[in-house]
């Protein structure tokens, strides 16, 4: 923790890097992902402050959309999509995923029963999903497809799609490696970006 909180210190004694950020935020996307901490949004992009909008839940899962018991992750895409106005919204899933993989495994989750909850929301595992994968990536990818079309079922993002002001994209980052790959609709394979 000690190094966490020395950068902490002196963070703070570059204001002038920082001004512009005051003055509001008009991110292009919205990056869904896993809570995992080997998972960086930003290393990943390159993205500075200011220029991807965040949503991180355990296992990047789109949770149902039911308007009358809204959620952190509905409200946190709407104001992505309704009121930052951005243009993509991108679902990356990840290798060596520990939700989709306890998922593939059929890890007994009594012991967290909020864990067990939350991935009921998951993707079924795949048939062909390999138990002994460490990757998991043939289920974090079939993950990945079933969350994207979940978000296409938001209100909000059904009619930003329909009016060709938004698009939606899925993506796999291998942690071991750093590679992304993104879904390609005609081939209906993640291929490198």
């Amino acid at each position: 923790m000690q190094p966490l909180i020395d950068n902490a210190r002196t963070f703070g004694q570059r204001p002038e890097e920082f001004a512009r950020l005051a003055e509001g935020q008009s991110p292009q996307v919205l990056f869904i992902t896993c809570s995992d901490s080997r998972v960086v949004p930003a290393l990943i992009t390159g993205a500075r402050p200011g220029e991807l909008f965040e949503l991180r839940t355990a296992g990047n899962i789109v949770p149902p959309y039911v308007s009358d018991r809204p959620t952190g992750e509905a409200a946190t895409i709407e104001y992505a999509v309704e009121v930052l106005g951005v243009q993509d919204v991108v679902v990356c899933g990840h290798s060596h995923c520990g939700a989709v993989g306890a998922l593939v495994r059929g890890d007994d989750l009594d012991g967290v029963p909020a864990v067990r909850d939350w991935l009921a929301h998951a993707a079924d595992e795949p048939g062909t999903a390999d138990p002994d994968d460490p990757t998991v990536m043939r289920a974090v990818q079939h993950h990945v497809l079933s969350q994207l079309l979940r978000l296409r079922s938001y209100p909000c993002v059904e009619k930003r799609l329909a009016d060709g002001r938004l698009r939606v994209r899925g993506w796999y980052y291998e942690v071991h490696t750093g590679a992304v790959r993104e879904h390609r609709v005609e081939t209906d394979g993640f291929e490198a970006l």
